[in-house]
């Protein structure tokens, strides 16, 4: 009796292992100056890359880049390609908006970082304010800074311990959010390096969209804040049934917790993130990545009466270091970007175009998952879209983990790569820019069909 071959979100294995070996010889074969130049030049960095994340393109080897412009990105050996990664959301806006790149070019001239408030402070504070709600605003260099610092107020302020987040979240580095669910049972997540600490005593892992889990947490007393995407990203997308939200909010009042958005990829959802779109009610808010138009920057808010509490807690306690802040945070240069992005390309009418653009990419991609018959699903948030070669809608991220097939995703990214589509290494995520054009779409639509086309012939 003959052995059953393993099937991979509906696609024999033998088949994905086919075309990702062919598609790697292709890619290799396109890039034979940029294979030398690492080759010669990469035994300087640690795996031969600068920031390990690197590796974890499904790509032989990463793409050497000479240049990223609008929604287009080309390699040293003169590939081009329509980005739709865009920095896994860090340029989300497009590369180098011009308005930023104007702000960078006259700051240079007047320093880069001092320690001190600029001008440009004051301005970036008030467009904050009037984009994403009244909050009382610090600045961080990454959202990971900006969630634990977050974490240290909330802590301070509630006098409790523990973090909960929703198994298979991601909120950066922070080592409350690496917790897993299993068996019931809240643990550190497997692969962790160097992992000493115990993060069960300091966090909880629920599961998203479960409000009775998150009571049931919260009963214990000894949670201090909840800590959520307003759709858990990061993992094969899973978006909030009605009234989750609310309930979150409704509870963090009842066990006196407080409610910490993380808006860092959901800023696509429309202007002033999800939390504005939706009238979400956080007691902080997070946001990174293109909050400054791709210079490094985060913010971190507390809502007015979260911030009366926390400066009743801070003039209680001891002279000293608090824990919270980096030399760099809140730079010039930081300032400078905020106020261009914030008042010239993060707008109404820039979110209109990537809504509409992003709008026609989930539709082709849908139509393509139909007509070829594959159990896929296709989700879409604001700006942001994702195909998941699992049916769906997915509930929770367990549901999430078990969705992902990454040999299947690499054997796809790999294809999209070689016809021009660079998508985000990530869980097929896509970005619309307001510099990403109509053909850009359809020929993304295009590959993604003819892929499916061959993989379930």
């Amino acid at each position: 009796m003959g052995q059953t071959e393993d099937i991979i979100g509906g696609v024999a294995a033998s088949r994905i292992a086919a075309v990702r070996e062919r598609e790697a010889e292709t890619y290799a074969k396109a890039r034979p100056e940029t294979a030398a130049a690492l080759e010669q030049g990469s035994g300087a960095w640690l795996g031969a890359v600068p920031m390990h994340w690197m590796k974890d393109w499904p790509m032989p080897f990463p793409m050497l880049v000479e240049k990223a412009q609008g929604a287009t990105i080309a390699d040293i050996d003169g590939n081009e390609l329509d980005d739709f990664c865009l920095g896994d959301t860090g340029s989300m806006f497009g590369h180098s908006p011009p308005p930023v790149a104007k702000a960078i070019r006259r700051q240079a001239r007047r320093g880069l970082t001092y320690m001190l408030p600029s001008e440009a402070t004051l301005e970036a504070g008030r467009l904050l304010t009037r984009v994403f709600g009244d909050f009382r605003w610090q600045i961080a260099t990454t959202a990971t800074d900006a969630n634990r610092f977050s974490l240290r107020v909330a802590r301070a302020v509630t006098g409790k311990a523990k973090v909960l987040v929703f198994n298979g979240c991601y909120h950066g580095t922070v080592d409350e959010a690496m917790v897993e669910r299993v068996n019931g049972r809240t643990v550190a997540r497997a692969g962790l390096a160097g992992q000493v600490a115990d993060l069960s005593k300091t966090g909880v892992a629920c599961e998203f969209n479960d409000l009775a889990d998150v009571e049931a947490a919260l009963k214990k007393g000894d949670v201090a804040a909840i800590l959520t995407e307003p759709v858990m990203t990061n993992s094969c997308m899973v978006l909030p049934q009605p009234g989750f939200h609310d309930g979150l909010r409704a509870l963090a009042d009842k066990y006196n917790a407080l409610l910490i958005i993380d808006e860092t990829h959901t800023i696509s959802s429309g202007l002033g993130g999800y939390t504005r779109v939706y009238g979400l009610r956080p007691d902080i808010f997070v946001a990174g990545k293109c909050i400054a138009g791709g210079m490094p920057t985060a913010v971190w808010g507390l809502s007015p009466k979260t911030a009366e509490a926390w400066a009743r807690t801070d003039a209680d306690r001891p002279s000293g270091h608090s824990g919270m802040g980096t030399t760099l945070s809140a730079n010039p240069m930081q300032f400078a970007c905020l106020v261009a992005n914030l008042s010239e390309v993060m707008t109404a009418d820039n979110y209109a175009r990537m809504e509409k653009g992003a709008a026609r990419l989930h539709r082709g991609l849908s139509k393509a998952v139909a007509r070829r018959g594959a159990p896929w699903h296709v989700v879409r948030v604001g700006a942001r879209v994702e195909f998941i070669c699992a049916p769906g809608p997915l509930a929770n991220g367990a549901g999430a983990a078990g969705a992902h097939k990454p040999a299947l995703e690499a054997a796809v990214h790999l294809c999209l790569v070689n016809r021009g589509c660079l998508i985000a290494p990530f869980h097929n995520m896509m970005l619309v820019s307001p510099a990403t054009s109509k053909k850009q779409v359809d020929r993304l639509v295009d590959a993604f069909d003819a892929i499916l086309a061959e993989l379930f012939s």
